[in-house]
């Protein structure tokens, strides 16, 4: 006797499904993993999304809740699975080159410093353009030499910009972007939605091949006289391949002194993980 759904479909063709052109894995399934998550499936970048954590019941819970909302989305299978790993683990372990282990590095740090700036100035976001490079965090670099507005660059209007000697304290711009983090922790007790677009940012530029440049995490060793294998951001052209190059970025020596020092500070907590 046949089925309800045999009744209802006459195949057409035969053999397995195609896999999916565009599968994003997410590992960790807490408040960052999961605004990472429902930011790239409301920006339709994938076939498919899997979940991945140690929590077994969280995890499943989670990919249930996104399958029950399946209806209002365009990514056709969310699955769930168990393990956990790190960028600079992953490198070590997984055997990929350099240029496909991507950490997102400065590109919230970057974006919380244009949100800052441009609302200062007066402007939208992407209206002004400036740069965090280095560690993601505290030694981050702010490149005031480079921070502009329609090409129009701030140092040459203020010479002093960023600096200690500079009577308008620009330079309190980038102590809010390091502090921003902890205030928000602070408020509501963790971020995850800012971190979760700039994710899913990423997500499209390498899944639609877009060669747009952000400040992501990459393997800068030979760089800025850089010589340990320490993580750190530079201004990447990220494609489907992973990052394609990286901006040569004219620094000041101050800026580059500040990038070195970034480097030594991951390195001191880098240099134990060797063994692996």
């Amino acid at each position: 006797m046949a089925s309800t759904l045999q009744k209802l479909l006459t195949p057409v063709c035969g053999g397995l499904p195609e896999p999916p052109r565009n599968k994003v894995t997410v590992v960790g399934v807490g408040q960052v993993g999961m605004a990472c998550a429902v930011s790239i499936l409301l920006r339709e970048l994938a076939d498919e999304l899997a979940l991945v954590d140690v929590m077994e019941d969280k995890l499943k819970g989670e990919m249930m809740d996104l399958q029950h909302g399946s209806l209002f989305l365009k990514t056709p299978k969310i699955i769930a699975d168990k393990v956990d790993v790190l960028t600079y683990v992953t490198w070590r372990l997984s055997g990929l080159p350099k240029h496909r282990i991507i950490g997102s590095g400065t590109n919230l740090d970057s974006a919380r410093f244009r949100f800052l700036m441009a609302s200062q100035l007066g402007v939208h976001a992407s209206s002004f353009n400036g740069w965090i490079l280095g560690e993601h965090g505290d030694t981050s670099v702010p490149v005031w030499s480079g921070a502009n507005v329609a090409g129009v660059n701030l140092q040459v209007l203020n010479p002093d910009i960023g600096t200690d000697g500079d009577e308008e304290n620009w330079k309190e711009t980038h102590k809010m972007v390091v502090d921003s983090a902890y205030e928000v922790i602070r408020l509501k007790g963790y971020t995850n939605w800012a971190i979760g677009l700039s994710v899913a940012d990423l997500t499209e530029s390498i899944l639609r091949n877009l060669n747009r440049i952000h400040p992501v995490s990459t393997m800068v060793q030979g760089m800025y006289g850089i010589h340990e294998h320490v993580y750190l951001s530079l201004p990447c052209v990220l494609n489907a391949g992973g990052v394609a190059s990286v901006v040569n970025v004219t620094l000041t020596d101050d800026e580059v002194s500040q990038l070195q020092a970034s480097g030594a500070t991951l390195w001191d907590i880098q240099k134990d993980l060797q063994d692996i």
